[in-house]
């Protein structure tokens, strides 16, 4: 039955060939809207590593020749005139805060070895992982007894663990930040491990991560994030009198307060505009193809009122004409697809865009894709085929 359903298209393939060009294309562009779209909501159901709620970001501004240099009285005075109101549990300190664009990337290498693997990273104070609520896998979190150490205490997340420690325990390792032996070189002692910490938010590609130490009293630079960890039930209102509080403690600096909530709703807002924007020229061009679509079958179906009387005159039903003029536009729809599939599985297969299009989001993308263009197709193909499955065979002998 399929062959006689493909003889028809072999006979019009350089009036089909636009068409199927266009359907590729417009296949590949939900494809990769599809796929966009997985990856975001499958990034999304990861954890964090944190939570955000109750959690405020405090930004004081760098001096005027951009250095924040380390004063211990100052972040002890921050800590305690804070922590002595009310509506604040505990006060934090850290480079940047969650949920803002700001990177810090380095190499960090094995002592002995000298196997080197990038990371983030971030110095952080003891109270930062009570005041985001994380949670310790192996290990501790460091604190005030390693103050002095001649190591850096720091807690790493469990890719970086057993990337560099397959199959062993970290805790207790060392690292070195910079070449082994180089004059910049620091080492890294391993306190704890934690699953996972993804700072920039839910649609951040999982990585390797380190958290250092950050000590007002040992540390030889500044940092210019406090995270207020607040009491449940605390209003914006509060910023009034956070910013007053913390004007009185210095006065010659700007303060920047964002509650973590808002700035999460500031980054997830941001990452996702490009996927509207690529949704909103993928539903324009489904519309357009829709268009042509409709019209060609619209013009084939006149063409063939020959071919249509003699079939009705053979003695086929209404029903099978119907079917006909759905199913061939189908198989057309098919081929553009299977051309598609071909270019598209070597992206998985190369892996050129990593763990960004993986098999999983691969599939379901696909899925979509040949679902939604299907859908169009049949959508598109009905009207033509009512029309066609009405024709009599005395419209086609007047047609002649």
């Amino acid at each position: 039955m399929f062959r006689h359903l493909l003889k028809p298209l072999w006979k019009r393939k350089s009036r089909n060939l636009m068409l199927t060009l266009e359907l590729l294309l417009a296949f590949i562009v939900v494809f990769a809207i599809a796929a966009a779209s997985t990856r975001y909501y499958q990034l999304y159901s990861l954890p964090t590593g944190f939570a955000h709620e109750s959690v405020w970001s405090v930004q004081m501004e760098r001096a005027q020749d951009g250095e924040l240099s380390n004063e211990s009285a100052l972040y002890d005075q921050l800590k305690r005139s804070l922590e002595a109101m009310p509506e604040i549990e505990r006060v934090a300190f850290a480079d940047f805060s969650p949920y803002v664009r700001a990177t810090w990337q380095s190499g960090v290498y094995l002592p002995d070895s000298g196997a080197e693997m990038a990371t983030d990273m971030m110095h952080v104070s003891d109270d930062f992982f009570a005041a985001l609520d994380m949670d310790l896998q192996q290990g501790q979190w460091f604190s005030s007894s390693d103050e002095g150490s001649a190591e850096l205490p720091v807690v790493i997340n469990r890719r970086l663990a057993d990337a560099m420690f397959p199959g062993q325990d970290a805790v207790g390792k060392r690292l070195s930040e910079g070449a082994p032996g180089s004059d910049n070189s620091s080492m890294l002692r391993i306190t704890g491990v934690i699953g996972e910490f993804r700072n920039h938010g839910e649609l951040m590609t999982p990585g390797n991560f380190i958290l250092k130490r950050f000590s007002p009293l040992s540390s030889r630079h500044g940092v210019s994030t406090l995270l207020l960890k607040l009491r449940p039930g605390t209003g914006r209102i509060f910023e009034v009198r956070l910013n007053e509080q913390l004007k009185l403690i210095r006065n010659d600096r700007s303060y920047r307060i964002s509650p973590l909530t808002d700035l999460r709703s500031a980054i997830l807002g941001e990452s996702i505009i490009p996927l509207i924007v690529l949704s909103v020229i993928a539903a324009f061009l489904l519309l357009m193809v829709a268009f042509g679509l409709f019209g060609v079958l619209w013009q084939n179906t006149t063409r063939r009122i020959p071919e249509i009387g003699m079939r009705r005159a053979a003695g086929a039903t209404a029903l099978q004409i119907y079917w006909q003029i759905v199913v061939e536009q189908l198989l057309l729809s098919s081929a553009a697809m299977a051309v598609g599939l071909i270019l598209l599985v070597q992206l998985p297969i190369t892996g050129v865009f990593g763990d960004q299009l993986n098999w999983a989001v691969f599939l379901i993308a696909v899925l979509v894709s040949v679902a939604l263009m299907a859908l169009v197709s049949v959508v598109c193909a009905l009207y033509p085929a009512w029309r066609a499955s009405r024709m009599s065979p005395t419209e086609a002998l007047r047609y002649e």
